[in-house]
Order: C-alpha cells, then sequence, then structure tokens
C-alpha cells in the first residue's frame, strides 16, 4: 500500500481539478503519465474509480467512497506538515502565488523578494497576470488582488493601499490647456482600462466629489500597456503613483490636478478557507503585510 500513496494522492488531484490535463498542470507531469498512474491505482485496488469520457470524468460508486478517504488522508498529512512548519526554525515547503501584472515591478515584489532571502528553503511561483485567475481551479495558494474586494467565501488579509494619479503625455498635455476642473477632462481623450469602471470619481481639496465620464478610442488590460500609451502621447489615464513617478522622471508624463484625489487600490492577499500549507500562507500573507505597509 505504500507504494501507492503518491498514486492516491494523483487522483485526488484529477477529483478535484476536474481533468487529467488540469491536473497534470499543477502536478508538473504529461497527462498520459497522469492517466497512466489513476489506471495502475485502478488495477492494484481492482475497482474502476472514474468514469472516462472525451469531454470529462466523473467518480464511479467506488471512487466516491475511495475520494472521500484519500482526502481525508490527505488532509491530515498537509495538517501534519502544517504543525512541523509551524514547529521549525526555518519555514520549508512551495507556495504558488498570483498577482496583478502589473505589480512585477512594485513594493509588492520587492518584498517577496526579501521574503526569499530570509527563508531559502521555501521555494515560491509567482504567476503576474491582468486576468483574474480562480484559486481553486488554477491551482494557486495565495492571490494578491487590487481593487475593492468582494469575495467573501475566501480568507483575505488587507496588505495596504496603492495610491493612484492622473497623467498624460508631456506632449499631449502641452496641446492642450492646463485643467483646473476634472470637468474639463471629459473632451480630452482618456486611454481605458478594461477593469475599471468609464466613470472616475475625484475627491476636491474640501471634500466635494466630481464623477468624470472619460471618452476612450483606446482601451486595453494592462497597466503596463496604459504606461506605454500615454507615453505615445494619445491621452490622458490613471496610474499606480509609482508607475506615474517613472515617467515623470523621465520627462514623458505630466501630473494632472494633483490637488484633486482619487480613491486609492486597496491590496488584499487572498486564500482558501482551508489552505494546503496553512502555517507557510499565514506566513506569507503576515509577512507581506508588515513590509508593505
Amino acid at each position: 500500500m505504500i507504494d501507492h500513496l503518491r498514486h492516491m494522492a494523483v487522483f485526488a488531484r484529477v477529483v478535484d481539478a476536474g481533468s487529467f490535463r488540469a491536473a497534470a498542470r499543477e502536478i508538473g507531469l504529461s497527462p498520459s503519465r497522469v492517466s497512466e498512474t489513476v489506471s495502475d491505482l485502478e488495477t492494484y485496488l481492482g475497482a474502476t474509480l472514474l468514469y472516462r469520457t472525451t469531454r470529462k470524468i466523473a467518480l464511479t460508486s467506488e471512487g466516491r467512497v475511495f475520494h472521500a478517504r484519500v482526502t481525508e488522508m490527505l488532509r491530515s498529512a498537509e495538517t501534519g506538515l502544517n504543525e512541523l512548519n509551524a514547529l521549525s526554525l526555518e519555514p520549508a515547503g512551495a507556495l504558488r502565488i498570483s498577482a496583478p501584472a502589473f505589480m512585477a515591478s512594485s513594493g509588492i515584489s520587492t518584498a517577496i523578494a526579501e521574503f526569499i532571502r530570509l527563508h531559502p528553503h521555501v521555494a515560491l511561483s509567482v504567476s503576474f497576470t491582468d486576468y483574474r485567475v480562480d484559486l481553486m481551479e488554477d491551482g494557486f495558494d495565495v492571490n494578491i488582488r487590487a481593487g475593492w474586494l468582494q469575495d467573501s467565501s475566501m480568507m483575505s488579509r488587507k496588505l495596504g493601499d496603492m495610491e493612484r494619479v492622473l497623467v498624460a503625455g508631456a506632449e499631449y498635455a502641452a496641446s492642450r490647456p492646463r485643467p483646473e476642473h476634472p470637468s474639463e477632462l471629459e473632451d480630452w481623450d482618456w486611454i481605458g482600462f478594461a477593469h475599471r469602471p468609464d466613470a472616475e470619481e475625484f475627491l476636491s481639496p474640501d471634500g466635494g466629489r466630481v464623477k468624470v465620464l472619460g471618452r476612450s478610442q483606446l482601451q486595453v488590460d494592462s497597466a503596463e500597456a496604459l504606461y506605454h500609451f500615454t507615453r505615445q502621447n494619445l491621452g490622458v489615464t490613471i496610474l499606480p503613483s509609482y508607475l506615474a513617478a517613472r515617467g515623470e522622471a523621465t520627462g514623458g508624463f505630466v501630473r494632472l490636478l494633483p490637488e484633486w484625489g482619487l480613491r486609492p487600490l486597496g491590496l488584499h492577499a487572498v486564500w482558501p478557507d482551508q489552505s494546503r500549507r496553512e502555517s507557510l500562507t499565514l506566513l506569507f500573507v503576515r509577512f507581506l503585510a508588515e513590509r508593505y505597509r
């Protein structure tokens, strides 16, 4: 039975992932090797665990009973690893993390680098993407989200806030009268961001609020693309302050309406309620929160 413990873990991952291909991607094996492993387990048990079709898999009655037991076994094993990690002077293990692509050069990445230096026995795999990921289906342990958190089905911790500022390409700004009020920007060319509402709310120095609906001939789904097209003097946009500062330092950007405020982006770490590596996940999230602030 000991020789087939790994087979059981692979079987559980196939069921949880919903397909051999998805499980293979998470485990790092070929789909054919994963399928062969499950077949070997079925031969050893003398029972069919999965119904297979070209589109999906389904548990047999024997498979449902066996999967429940295997899941219980794996959860106990993970709990043991977590408890040992909690007692260990040097954390060890691996975490898969996702974060928005524009954070690849942000303070979050700097904190991740520091975490790696402090914990040489922890391996991190970080995916920087502007596409929304599913923690469970995509096999991530922690998701860093920028924005205003609404999903309450996961555990979360706020890491801090990221200031946003209004900028335009220097040549584009020079071609127009300097705005003194947000409403004057409605006839400017805006570079839109697909993950942001069309209307932006500005906060005046005296506490008043003004919404501006800018017209966008160009819309992109990447903050780095916003930066690039602003440098091409295609219009005005809103960027995280650290990206805007980069453009200002080279003379390519002009900051507009600096006395008016914009709602900052909240930065949150999100992870499943029953994390596979709870102690390591909490250690990582706690570290980010302390360093980023």
